[in-house]
């Protein structure tokens, strides 16, 4: 199932790429007893379309001066005119629901306006363009040009203790020299109830870090992690990516964290603590494009749901059941999706699978058959193929329960566990999953999701009708906290979950951005962090760890 292109007319065009990172000032204060905790949710909206989220920032707990480390890149289109809605909310509840959110105001401009600007620093409106109180956004872009990344591992030693009761609660924020200032590039996770902390191996892009240039200067700050969102000040260094690789080059690079206040303060300070910097490289990263044009193999499966819940498919009411047009919600979804999904496939079979119902001869409840009944060829020859094959499928089967993930998702993991001994990105595996409602065996789910996190794979879930999709929203670790029920926690965010109903009375085009929105940067995430470059590169991926890297 090779690809034979990329989808889009604009896919092969040169188009220059875009990072855009956000930061807010004088937001509201919504909470009691705490201060707000801010998002911000980026749309797109351009010619012929309707709104779509393009992705959202982290959460900041307690903060109305929010410096948001996770940037958006998008593909900037002199010709076009791409409206741009940056919209911020105060999260409450831990699923990341903006219904449960309190709106803190929003912006809409151009991605024109922004890069003509390069930082743009607008008052935020609530929905009816009051102002949101004193509420900024500034948004700074950077046109990448670039597409090395620099990998680093991150060490801490001796560092001061900040908590009363405790020890520290260490993290770290890197920081880019700009004509404006300090701009923030990356910040690590925090590392609790330690004062030697080892942070998680993470990647900044060389351009985000330092520009490309290696002797510019880069900031690193350490901080104690307080809920209140008031950090306290550890210490902080400076220096440059060229004297960290030199550094780092025979053992590790060690750098003093100063505090300067009590260094003027204490009598023979002599630092606050040891930031050690075990590995500094810089490699080129791999573009979702580079591995499909370079022979990657995206596997869709298709699973649907035909649980009782949706309904019995003879009436009206079921969402099973296919009006006199020939469609229903099941099928807009497959459409919508598929005629994306078959645009990565050279032979466009698809292997479709349901769930939840009882099957023929038997009549035993079954949570992954063949929506063909063919356990040994489950294909299907296009989208046309799949919807075929669903239309006929629906007499034969009787719609029960109850609605398990955990079988179809392990289903899918056996076939990305075999791919793990690829040399290259040869294969990556993608589970579309329509279903109408409340997950049965959630646990097993979590688990099963935290164990495909470590493979080649994605799942993404289109929920139908109007049921209460919270847990879908859970298992839509945007946050990067989904755990197993035992606390193993997921290596990446593998899930993405749209509401249908949402993009229902749009074009279908809109479901399948939003549904597909993740899945590019899923795929190269994975397959860079595993080093595994496109079966097709002339190459391997070159290794820019000398002290002077070539200039761009």
């Amino acid at each position: 199932m090779a690809a034979s292109g990329v989808p889009g007319s604009r896919a092969t065009e040169c188009v220059t790429k875009v990072a855009l990172s956000i930061s807010c000032d004088n937001l509201l204060d919504m909470d009691t007893f705490s201060k707000s905790d801010p998002l911000c949710v980026l749309h797109m909206h351009s010619s012929g379309s309707s709104w779509w989220e393009v992705g959202r920032t982290e959460k900041i707990k307690n903060c109305l001066n929010p410096r948001f480390s996770k940037t958006f890149v998008i593909d900037y289109y002199f010709e076009m005119v791409q409206k741009l809605k940056f919209e911020v909310y105060d999260i409450d509840s831990d699923n990341h629901n903006l219904e449960d959110a309190d709106f803190l105001g929003e912006l809409e401009c151009t991605l024109g306006q922004i890069v003509s600007s390069r930082k743009l620093t607008r008052p935020l409106v609530m929905k009816d363009k009051r102002p949101a109180g004193k509420g900024t956004i500034t948004i700074c872009a950077e046109e990448r040009t670039d597409n090395r990344v620099v990998e680093f591992e991150v060490a801490g030693r001796k560092l001061d203790k900040k908590d009363f009761f405790g020890k520290s609660d260490p993290f770290l924020e890197f920081h880019k020299q700009t004509a404006t200032g300090w701009q923030l590039a990356h910040r690590t996770e925090v590392v609790k109830y330690n004062l030697n902390p080892v942070w998680k191996p993470f990647r900044i892009p060389l351009q985000a870090l330092c520009g490309g240039d290696v002797e510019k200067s880069i900031k690193i700050d350490c901080y104690d992690y307080n809920s209140s969102g008031s950090h306290n000040f550890i210490g902080s260094f400076q220096t440059t990516l060229s004297q960290i690789q030199q550094a780092s080059q025979t053992y590790a690079a060690e750098f003093e964290c100063i505090n300067s206040k009590k260094q003027q303060k204490k009598k023979g300070y002599k630092n606050s603590g040891v930031i050690i910097i075990k590995k500094c490289k810089t490699v080129k990263e791999y573009t979702f494009l580079d591995y499909i044009i370079g022979g990657c193999q995206i596997n869709f499966t298709i699973a649907i749901d035909f649980t009782g819940s949706n309904g019995d498919p003879r009436f009206p009411q079921s969402l099973h059941y296919i009006n006199p047009h020939g469609y229903n919600e099941y099928l807009s979804a497959i459409w919508a999706v598929g005629s994306v999904i078959q645009d990565y496939d050279s032979d466009k079979m698809f292997p479709v699978f349901g769930f939840g119902a009882k099957i023929p001869p038997t009549w035993q409840v079954s949570h992954e058959f063949p929506i063909n009944f063919n356990p040994s060829n489950p294909f299907c020859e296009g989208i046309e193929g799949v919807v075929t094959a669903y239309q006929q499928c629906l007499p034969q089967v009787k719609l029960y329960g109850p609605t398990n993930f955990s079988p179809i998702i392990n289903h899918v993991a056996h076939f990305g566990r075999q791919a793990l001994q690829q040399q290259t990105a040869n294969q990556y595996f993608v589970l579309l999953i329509i279903t109408d409602g409340v997950i049965t065996d959630m646990d097993e789910t979590r688990s099963a999701i935290v164990n495909a996190s470590r493979l080649p794979m994605s799942i993404i879930i289109v929920g139908v009708g109007g049921a209460d999709f919270d847990a879908m929203e859970f298992l839509d670790g945007d946050d990067g906290n989904l755990r197993s029920a035992t606390g193993e926690a997921a290596m990446r965010d593998i899930v993405q979950f749209v509401p249908f109903r949402q993009f229902q009375n749009g074009p279908q085009e809109m479901l399948a951005q939003n549904v597909l929105a993740e899945v590019p940067g899923q795929v190269t995430g994975f397959f860079n962090t595993m080093k595994l470059r496109p079966p097709q590169a002339d190459t391997p991926p070159p290794d820019f760890s000398a002290s002077a890297p070539p200039p761009l």
